[in-house]
């Protein structure tokens, strides 16, 4: 049986932060066998569209998949910041993708709006709007927990713990203020909004199971997606409870480093003092991205890749 959660120490450290040592370098994902293989990743964060040679450009072929590589912006808290490598890599190689990632660890959707000002932890260039306007993405990713504690200056002071309805209320109206912003600054080319939904989490699990709901709710209000990444980080038979290892998925066989007892067949999500992110090197002080091979990471950024994947084109 696991060991008691004791909360109010675990609170401060884990939610803000995420892991890494980028002397070990960011996590990287093999290859996903169920899409097809693009061209190697490049180094830098954001992928520019390759110049085609004079032979392939008269290649409808070669034309068809230029023409159809998407652009990918990923913003979010801690969990994006942990995964923001290991998704960029996914999508270069399955989709071709262009990407800009821009996570902020302890942030929620306030912090992407414009006119937050100063109470924002996020920067004006890093602002949702401001990089749909600058980069005009065919899909804007966005993955949040649900910062329910305060933390961020711009919600106010509204917490999930003290005034449950008014933290769902207010998370709402940042929803379609931030799809409307978005909206605004493409102009008439809008990218598609991909909602991630999060994986359960043991101290609130109701919390997080209306917040994916309102994911699925704003989405379809705004013909946009939901990437269902938290399912693949929950039991195949209890979607809301929440577990430190699962079995070990096909995948995950293929790719040993991603079955982590392969001898019980089943992998880690979660370090043992860590309960929320994905990443299984300690977290650190200075947020960074996941610098060792993760289950869980490499679960959520492939399904978030799928989706994208469906809808390129």
């Amino acid at each position: 049986m696991r060991r008691p959660w004791i909360v109010g120490v675990l609170l401060a450290g884990l939610l803000l932060g995420a892991c890494g040592d980028p002397a070990a370098g960011p996590e990287q994902s093999p290859p996903d066998p169920a899409l097809p293989t693009a061209a190697a990743s490049p180094t830098t964060t954001t992928r520019q569209r390759p110049v085609a040679s004079p032979r392939a450009a008269t290649t409808p072929t070669a034309a068809d998949a230029a023409a159809k590589a998407p652009t990918v912006v990923y913003l979010g808290d801690s969990l994006a910041m942990e995964s923001q490598k290991v998704l960029g890599q996914s999508l270069r190689e399955q989709v071709n993708a262009r990407y800009k990632s821009a996570p902020y660890s302890g942030t929620t959707l306030c912090d992407y709006l414009e006119g937050t000002g100063e109470r924002s932890l996020v920067p004006p260039a890093d602002k949702a709007a401001a990089l749909v306007r600058s980069l005009r993405p065919d899909f804007v990713v966005l993955q949040f927990w649900g910062n329910s504690w305060g933390y961020t200056p711009c919600m106010d002071g509204i917490t999930y713990d003290k005034e449950p309805a008014t933290y769902f209320k207010r998370y709402a109206a940042d929803m379609r203020r931030l799809t409307e912003q978005i909206a605004d600054a493409a102009g008439a080319r809008r990218p598609r909004i991909i909602w991630v939904s999060q994986g359960p989490d043991p101290i609130t699990p109701e919390r997080i199971r209306t917040v994916n709901a309102l994911y699925a709710t704003r989405a379809a209000a705004s013909h946009d997606l939901v990437a269902d990444a938290g399912r693949t980080v929950s039991p195949a038979t209890a979607r809301y409870t929440w577990a430190q290892y699962l079995p070990c998925t096909a995948y995950e066989h293929d790719h040993p480093s991603y079955c982590t007892q392969p001898g019980r067949d089943r992998t880690a999500l979660h370090r043992d003092d860590d309960y929320l992110h994905f990443c299984l090197a300690p977290t650190t002080s200075t947020p960074k991205p996941c610098p060792v091979p993760s289950p869980g990471i490499a679960r959520i950024t492939r399904e978030i890749t799928r989706v994208i994947a469906d809808h390129v084109g």
